[in-house]
C-alpha cells in the first residue's frame, strides 16, 4: 500500500480511536447527521433509524441482512424516496425533502444495485451528462457556442481524464450497453466523480462483478478516501467489508442495532444473531440466494 493510502487510513482510524462503539454514538466530525428517521410501507415500517452519524473523511460499511432497510435508508438520504417522519443534514444543512439532481449538486451522490447507465449513449456521453452547472443547457443560450464551447471541451477532458482513471478509455466510443456488468459499475462510479463530491455513496458496488474486477473495484473506492472524500457503501460481502471499510454500522428490522470496526461488529453476538449467524467468518456471497 502507497504511504499517502496508509496515511489517509491512518486519520480515518485515528478518529473513531476514543469511540465507544454503540449504536448512534456521535462521531467528532459528522458529515451527515440523521434524526428519527421512518418509512412505512402500509403495516410495514422498512426503515426506524433513531439517530446515526456518518464521520468525514472515512470509509463506513452499512451491512445486515436483505430486507433490513439498507437500501431504503439511502433512498431517503439522496431524495430517492419520501421520509414519513425524520431529518438529517449534510454538512450541518438540512436537506430532508430535497429533491436527488440537488442533492447531488450540494456534493452527496450514490450509485445504485442496478446500474443506471444510459445504455443508448455513448460511455464518454453518459460521463459529460453527469457534470453540473452547463451552460448549454438552457435553450437559449445554447443557441450561441461560443457561451458554452470551453467548458464543453473542459468537461470532456474532465471525463476522459476519469474513464483513463477508471480503464475505460478504450470504451468511450462504445454504447454503455455494450460494457459488461462489472464496466457499468466501474462507468457509474466514474461518473458520480464527474459531480465533484463530498460523499458518495455505494449501494452493494460489488453485486454482479466478476472477480477480475473487484480488486479494481476496491482499489477506486479506497482511492475515494485517500482524495478527502467520504464513502459510505452497502455490501454483503464481508471480506470486502473486512478490508476497506474504517467503520461499520449494522443494521436489522429497519434500525441500528451495532456500530464499530470491522473486527469488534464481526465478533458482537447482536450482529452475529442478526446477520451473519452461520455465515460467520466466510463471504456472505457464497451464501446468497
Amino acid at each position: 500500500m502507497p504511504a499517502h493510502s496508509s496515511r489517509f487510513k491512518e486519520q480515518a482510524l485515528a478518529a473513531f480511536a476514543a469511540i465507544t462503539p454503540t449504536p448512534g454514538v456521535a462521531k467528532p466530525d459528522p458529515i451527515i447527521v440523521a434524526d428519527k428517521v421512518t418509512r412505512r410501507f402500509g403495516g410495514l415500517t422498512a426503515v426506524n433509524v433513531d439517530h446515526v452519524e456518518i464521520q468525514r473523511g472515512s470509509i463506513t460499511a452499512l451491512i445486515g441482512p436483505n430486507g433490513a432497510g439498507k437500501t431504503t435508508f439511502f433512498n431517503l438520504l439522496t431524495g430517492f424516496d419520501s421520509v414519513n417522519e425524520g431529518t438529517w443534514t449534510l454538512n450541518g444543512e438540512q436537506i430532508a425533502g430535497t429533491p436527488p439532481h440537488k442533492v447531488a449538486r450540494k456534493g452527496m451522490v450514490r450509485t445504485f444495485q442496478l446500474t443506471k447507465a444510459l445504455y443508448r449513449l455513448s460511455v464518454l456521453d453518459n460521463m459529460r451528462l453527469a457534470a453540473t452547472g452547463q451552460r448549454g443547457e438552457s435553450f437559449i443560450r445554447g443557441l450561441f457556442p461560443f457561451i458554452w464551447r470551453k467548458q464543453e471541451s473542459a468537461i470532456t477532458a474532465q471525463a476522459e481524464e476519469l474513464l483513463t482513471r477508471f480503464k475505460l478509455i478504450d470504451k468511450k466510443s462504445d454504447f454503455a450497453a455494450a460494457l459488461s456488468g462489472g464496466q457499468r459499475k466501474l462507468l457509474e462510479m466514474a461518473r458520480a466523480l464527474m459531480v465533484k463530491p463530498e460523499i458518495v455513496m455505494l449501494d452493494e458496488p460489488m453485486a454482479g462483478v466478476n472477480p477480475a474486477l473487484k480488486q479494481s473495484l476496491l482499489g477506486h473506492i479506497k482511492d475515494l478516501r485517500d482524495e478527502g472524500m467520504t464513502v459510505l457503501f452497502v455490501e454483503h460481502d464481508m471480506d470486502m467489508v473486512r478490508d476497506i471499510s474504517d467503520w461499520v454500522i449494522v443494521m436489522a428490522e429497519g434500525k441500528i442495532v451495532a456500530e464499530g470496526s470491522p473486527e469488534s461488529v464481526m465478533g458482537n453476538q447482536a450482529v452475529i444473531d442478526a446477520y451473519l449467524g452461520a455465515h460467520h467468518d466466510v463471504s456472505l456471497d457464497e451464501g446468497r440466494s
